[in-house]
C-alpha cells in the first residue's frame, strides 16, 4: 500500500511538473542567463553567481505558471492536437482549479523571489512577460490573428532582457538587440513547425498561418524573416557587443538557417519543415552560446 502511494504521488507531481513545458522554460532560463552574463564585464564575482542563480529560480517559476495558465486556457485545444493531446490537463488528469492554484502559487514564489533577492525592475518585467505571453498571446491574439505568433512573440523574446535587468537594474540597447534577435526568430521557428503540423492547426481552428494563407505564402514568410534573423544577428558584433569568433558563428548559423528556408520555399516536404524547425532550436541555442563564448575568449 506504502509503495502504490508512493507511485501515485510520483505520477501525481510529474504531472505537476509536465504542465511548466520544462523543455521550453529551459530555452527560456538559457536565453535569460545569457543575457546576465553578458551584462558583467569579464569572470563573475561570487556574489554576482548567486544573483544569478536567485534571477534563474525566480524566472524559471514564472515561466512555468504562465506556461501551467496556458495549458488550463488551451485544453481544448491540446485535446484537439496530435502534439498536445497527451499533456494532464487535455486528459483531464489535473483539473482547472488545481492548475490554476498551481500556477498562482509558482507565479507568486518566483514574483517574491525576484522583487527581494534580484530586484523591483526584473520581477515587474517578468510578470509582464507573464501577462503577455499568458493573457494577450494565448487568450487574446492566439485565437483571434494569424499574426499572433509574430506580435505574441514580444513575450517569448523577454528573456535576455529580464536577465539583464537582474544584474544591472536596468534595461540597455545591447539588452534590446538579443530581444529583437529572439523577436525575429521566432516566426521562422513556429510557422516551420505549423507547416508540418497544419493539420493539427486546422482540427483546432487557431487561425495559424499555413491555415488561414496557405503553405506557399507561409513558406515566403519563413524565408523573409529568416533573411532579416541574419542581419538581426550580426548586429552583436557591429554594436561592439562581441568580437571575431560571434560573428563567424553568426555568419555560419544565419547561412544554415537561410539555406534551409530557402529550400523550404522552392521544394516544400514535411520532412523538410521538421528539419528546419529543428535546426532552427540548434541555430538559437548556438548563436547565444557563441555570444557566450566570445564574451570570455
Amino acid at each position: 500500500m506504502t509503495a502504490q502511494v508512493a507511485v501515485s504521488a510520483a505520477s501525481v507531481l510529474r504531472q505537476y511538473y509536465v504542465l511548466t513545458k520544462p523543455r521550453v522554460v529551459q530555452l527560456i532560463v538559457f536565453c535569460a542567463l545569457i543575457g546576465m552574463v553578458l551584462a558583467v564585464p569579464g569572470a563573475p564575482a561570487m556574489a554576482q553567481v548567486l544573483l544569478a542563480g536567485q534571477a534563474c529560480l525566480g524566472i524559471w517559476l514564472v515561466a512555468g505558471a504562465a506556461a501551467a495558465f496556458n495549458c488550463v486556457v488551451e485544453q481544448g485545444i491540446d485535446a484537439r492536437m496530435k502534439r498536445t493531446a497527451w499533456r494532464p490537463t487535455a486528459r483531464g488528469e489535473l483539473g482547472n482549479a488545481q492548475t490554476l492554484v498551481f500556477s498562482a502559487l509558482l507565479c507568486g514564489v518566483g514574483s517574491a523571489i525576484l522583487y527581494y533577492w534580484v530586484n523591483p525592475l526584473t520581477m515587474w518585467l517578468t510578470f509582464a512577460t507573464f501577462v503577455g505571453y499568458a493573457v494577450v498571446y494565448t487568450v487574446i491574439l492566439k485565437p483571434l490573428t494569424p499574426q499572433n505568433i509574430v506580435i505574441g512573440g514580444a513575450s517569448g523574446a523577454m528573456p535576455p532582457v529580464l536577465g539583464w535587468a537582474a544584474m544591472t537594474g536596468d534595461v540597455s540597447p545591447e539588452a534590446l538587440i538579443l530581444f529583437l534577435i529572439i523577436f525575429l526568430w521566432t516566426p521562422p521557428h513556429f510557422w516551420a513547425l505549423a507547416l508540418y503540423r497544419v493539420e493539427d492547426y486546422r482540427k483546432s481552428g487557431l487561425p495559424m498561418l499555413p491555415v488561414t494563407h496557405g503553405s506557399e505564402f507561409t513558406r515566403l514568410q519563413v524565408l523573409l524573416y529568416t533573411f532579416v534573423l541574419f542581419a538581426a544577428g550580426l548586429l552583436p558584433f557591429v554594436y561592439g557587443m562581441s568580437g571575431w569568433l560571434y560573428l563567424v558563428a553568426a555568419m555560419l548559423l544565419g547561412l544554415v538557417f537561410c539555406l534551409y528556408a530557402w529550400v523550404l520555399w522552392r521544394d516544400y516536404s514535411d520532412a523538410l519543415a521538421r528539419k528546419t524547425f529543428q535546426f532552427s532550436l540548434i541555430y538559437l541555442s548556438a548563436l547565444f552560446a557563441a555570444l557566450l563564448i566570445d564574451h570570455y575568449v
